[in-house]
């Protein structure tokens, strides 16, 4: 009997702390759609007031091919690049504002003005002609990029600690610089080969600029920065 009485006297105390564990103002979440291009995709959103919450988010990619080649190969029209030999990985943080449109604490459409900063870690084999015959200059590096955006979105809390954010569309813009080294002795002939192969290269609206030398050479780029967000699916704990 005192076990029974001890119980329900703590009852009312155990059911204001699970709603706290359910109404929390903390989610975790996953993206799962971004698992298809290798992506690993974290994000943590804070609520912070009314109807708006911060969030920031970690993604990364480890090295290896291009995800969906062929729309790489259109946006970089070259001959000189061997895209089955390109490797690409890259991280990214993201800091985001979200507003809720339905004045609910983390659930509903929201409006999301964000910043995105990203590295890309490259390895891009250009080729040349040598005395022997055909090579390739694996160019390695990094493209930094910095930009702002705005994303829309909906987010629905599916049981009582389990979200699901869906991501519908959105835009970021801004700037990126780059540099690719390639470090190998050429000769004169080799040297105004790979320099030639180089200068084909049509991938606006960014900009290169090249040095071929003895020892190898250098790619510096600069230009803007865009990109899409949307159809992304994140499953998130709230705490």
């Amino acid at each position: 009997m005192k076990k029974i009485i001890l119980l329900l006297l703590c009852f009312p105390m155990l059911i204001a702390n699970a709603q706290k564990l359910i109404g929390g103002s903390n989610i975790i979440k996953m993206n799962l759609a971004s698992l298809a291009a290798r992506n690993y995709h974290f994000t943590y959103e804070r609520h912070i007031f009314k109807s708006i919450s911060f969030s920031i988010s970690y993604r990364t990619m480890s090295k290896g091919p291009i995800p969906f080649q062929a729309q790489f190969e259109e946006a970089i029209n070259s001959n000189e690049i061997n895209f089955s030999k390109f490797e690409i990985g890259n991280t990214a943080i993201t800091p985001e504002l979200r507003i809720y449109l339905s004045l609910g604490k983390m659930k509903g459409f929201y409006l999301a003005p964000y910043m995105r900063f990203a590295t890309f870690d490259l390895s891009a084999p250009i080729k040349y002609t040598s005395n022997l015959g055909s090579k390739e200059a694996v160019f390695n590096g990094k493209v930094t990029s910095t930009s702002g955006g705005l994303m829309i979105g909906y987010q629905f809390q599916l049981l009582k600690k389990l979200v699901l954010d869906f991501q519908i569309i959105g835009a970021h813009y801004g700037t990126s610089k780059g540099d690719l080294d390639f470090a190998a002795t050429l000769n004169n002939f080799e040297q105004q080969s790979l320099r030639d192969n180089i200068n084909k290269i049509e991938a606006e609206p960014f900009r290169f600029t090249s040095t071929v030398t003895g020892n190898g050479a250098q790619i510096k780029t600069d230009g803007p920065w865009a990109g899409i967000r949307g159809l992304n699916l994140g499953l998130g704990l709230r705490f």
